[in-house]
């Protein structure tokens, strides 16, 4: 990440670390588990929580919790927002494990994925515990009941879109001949990708400012917009995937796993007659691994076409839309517009 956030990073892997420490002692599960702490020896724990804790210490770019403080910061919220920081990056991990386990990957940010490392049982479990283990923060945390009470509704709204998009997402790679449309794909990168994006506004917003009067007007704006954030950041990393592939993954490995990505739907809707070798090309690749002759030469199509260039335009578009509405905060800050858009640069940059 660029230098410019290093203090708010530092202060970001703080709150994670308080919630999500490496080896759990007694106090820590009191507090999360409101059990006895003479009950609590850490070797029972720790199974728990290392997975996720050794993935989330693996690395990852921390834009959604930076787009929260962000926002906070600039609606003159302070760091108010930094203690719900585990909503929204506890979240996304989570959805990580359990994304490989669905996608048969075998690595994650350069190590063996969750499901590898510790067993498919083990990863489940502690991923489904990644999801509900934030909400101990929100106990924590220092407002008013009506500010709690919003957190949790938007988390709950939060958690039930980006399930529904991981849905939609895995309905389509397991069928090989489905060809979704371009507005179904847009909905699904929407749920999947731009849930947690805009939960991240929604906190900030709700961190800043109590009076429901004015941060309801700005979560339905800033929220649609931080969902084409997400959506433009999915678009660019699928892209990279068939290009120079994503760090902490092999070159290609979407076609593996049969992902529907938005270069995939490009190139099929102008040349449907080309549907059927796309399938076989996604049914050998899942049989035959990574290594197939028939991968690389799929990528090759992709890149002949232009559709590897249309797409990454596609995501650089949505990208530059959402700057634009969050761009109404220079009105309150030019300083923070500047934070923010250099954020954006950081998301969009990420893929040059």
């Amino acid at each position: 990440m660029i230098h410019q956030y290093n203090q708010r990073l530092e202060k970001i892997e703080a709150v994670l670390r308080t919630y999500l420490p490496g080896m759990p002692d007694a106090a820590w599960g009191e507090s999360v588990f409101s059990l006895d702490p003479e009950t609590l020896a850490p070797e029972l724990m720790a199974p728990l929580t290392m997975p996720g804790y050794d993935l989330v210490q693996c690395g990852g770019k921390r834009w959604r919790p930076l787009l929260m403080t962000l926002v906070c910061e600039s609606m003159g919220g302070g760091e108010r927002s930094l203690p719900l920081t585990p909503l929204v990056e506890f979240a996304h991990n989570a959805s990580l494990i359990h994304d490989d386990i669905e996608d048969n990957s075998d690595e994650r940010r350069g190590q063996p994925a969750t499901h590898i490392r510790y067993g498919i049982d083990t990863a489940i479990n502690s991923g489904a515990f990644l999801y509900f283990l934030p909400l101990a923060c929100v106990t924590d945390w220092d407002a008013t009941p009506e500010q709690k009470g919003m957190v949790y509704q938007l988390w709950g709204e939060s958690m039930r879109r980006l399930h529904l998009g991981q849905s939609i997402d895995i309905t389509w790679h397991r069928d090989p001949a489905c060809v979704p449309s371009l507005e179904h794909y847009d909905l699904m990168c929407r749920l999947k990708t731009g849930s947690l994006a805009w939960l991240a506004v929604a906190l900030g917003l709700v961190a800043a400012l109590t009076s429901s009067e004015k941060r309801t007007p700005l979560i339905k704006k800033w929220g649609q917009a931080a969902e084409k954030l997400g959506m433009g950041f999915q678009i660019l990393d699928d892209v990279k995937n068939l290009t120079t592939g994503n760090p902490g993954k092999r070159r290609g490995d979407d076609v593996v796993e049969g992902k529907k990505s938005l270069p995939v739907l490009l190139y099929l809707h102008e040349r449907p007659e080309q549907g059927e070798w796309f399938s076989s090309c996604f049914a050998e690749a899942r049989k035959a691994g990574i290594d197939a002759p028939l991968v690389n030469e799929l990528i090759d199509r992709l890149a002949e076409s232009g559709v590897l260039t249309k797409a990454e335009a596609r995501g650089r578009t949505l990208i530059n839309e959402a700057r634009e509405a969050f761009s109404g905060i220079q009105r309150n800050s030019g300083e923070m517009y500047g934070e923010l858009s250099r954020l954006f640069d950081f998301i969009g940059g990420a893929y040059a």
